[in-house]
């Protein structure tokens, strides 16, 4: 999708009809332009415009499309300066990807990167995240940290503790951690979380942090989800202004990156406990082909998993393991 298209789906996002002519006027284009650029936006998946005689071209249901000064009006004025980028993209492969191959290493302050469309999103261990245009949440930040390469071994528990809460705040109640980077709620899966680092073993080292979260999910996703999901909207009822849901995220993100550099991950695993899910129960940790059953009892200081199991007490950390709750 092309800038243009994008500038003309902006004008069909409040799913009302809008005549070629008024279109092709207001874009200083032909009508037959704007009847080719239809076209190509109804090939975007989630996308589904209509055309009637008389009454012109609209949107199947309305769209809440990305606004930089909506993001940035969500973002704490002490923390502002530390963001002198955001990136906002009608479609890429990753926003992961895009920022960790657009950033310097030795970048200063955040940089993030929101998209309407994921082509190639990605979960924990290479899976692929399911996605709609301008429905969910697909937001990554690199920063930089001045800390030894092993220290964001935790990062992503943090980052974890901060979408718990911005989730909190929004509402949204029952939801908890899964070990080492989701949020569930009732059994299904909100939200991952994508931690991919790389630097110097001493520092200073670079972390894309990538967040999912599944807002509005449409029926033409489903098809691609291999495991029990939910979005915002059904678990609240209602629909989220997700530029302010972003805002919030980010805010959150770069306050957690700030306070990480300064503490390490020790302050965010009380937090972790208090919305850990699996905690006391027994679990079964999925080892390739292996599977390993026991009592899941918590986090160690590293963020490592600690189960008791046939071998006494272990423990397993982000990498080597999935986590599964026992049937």
């Amino acid at each position: 999708m092309n800038t243009d298209d994008y500038l003309l789906l902006g004008m069909l996002a409040d799913a009302e009809f809008h005549s070629g002519e008024l279109l092709a006027q207001r874009l200083s284009i032909t009508r037959a332009a704007v009847w080719k650029r239809i076209r190509n936006l109804n090939e975007t998946p989630g996308i589904d415009i209509e055309s009637v005689r008389g009454k012109g071209y609209r949107l199947s249901e309305p769209l809440d499309l990305l606004h930089a000064d909506r993001i940035r009006n969500r973002i704490d004025p002490e923390l502002a300066p530390r963001l002198p980028e955001l990136h906002l993209l009608p479609l890429t492969p990753s926003t992961n990807d895009y920022l960790l191959k657009s950033c310097s290493p030795m970048l200063h302050g955040g940089h993030a990167c929101v998209a309407e469309y994921q082509t190639a999103g990605r979960g924990r261990r290479g899976r692929q995240w399911a996605c709609g245009f301008g429905r969910n949440v697909y937001l990554s930040l690199a920063w930089r940290f001045d800390l030894p390469l092993a220290d964001l071994a935790g990062l992503s528990i943090a980052v974890g503790v901060a979408v718990a809460r911005v989730l909190t705040a929004h509402g949204l109640d029952g939801h908890g951690l899964k070990w080492p980077n989701d949020i569930h709620i009732q059994g299904k899966k909100l939200a991952g979380i994508l931690v991919e680092a790389k630097g110097e073993m001493d520092g200073p080292c670079q972390a894309v942090i990538g967040v999912g979260l599944n807002v509005n999910m449409p029926e033409s996703a489903i098809q691609d989800i291999d495991q029990p999901w939910t979005d915002i909207a059904t678990c609240l009822g209602v629909l989220p202004d997700r530029n302010g849901l972003i805002g919030d995220l980010l805010n959150e993100m770069l306050k957690t990156c700030v306070y990480y550099q300064q503490r390490g991950l020790a302050p965010f695993l009380a937090a972790w406990k208090a919305y850990d899910i699996y905690l006391g129960k027994e679990v079964e940790l999925l080892m390739g082909d292996n599977k390993l059953t026991g009592t899941y009892v918590g986090l160690n200081e590293r963020g490592g998993l600690v189960m008791d199991g046939p071998s006494g007490r272990q423990a397993w950390y982000s990498g080597e393991v999935s986590l599964r709750g026992k049937a």
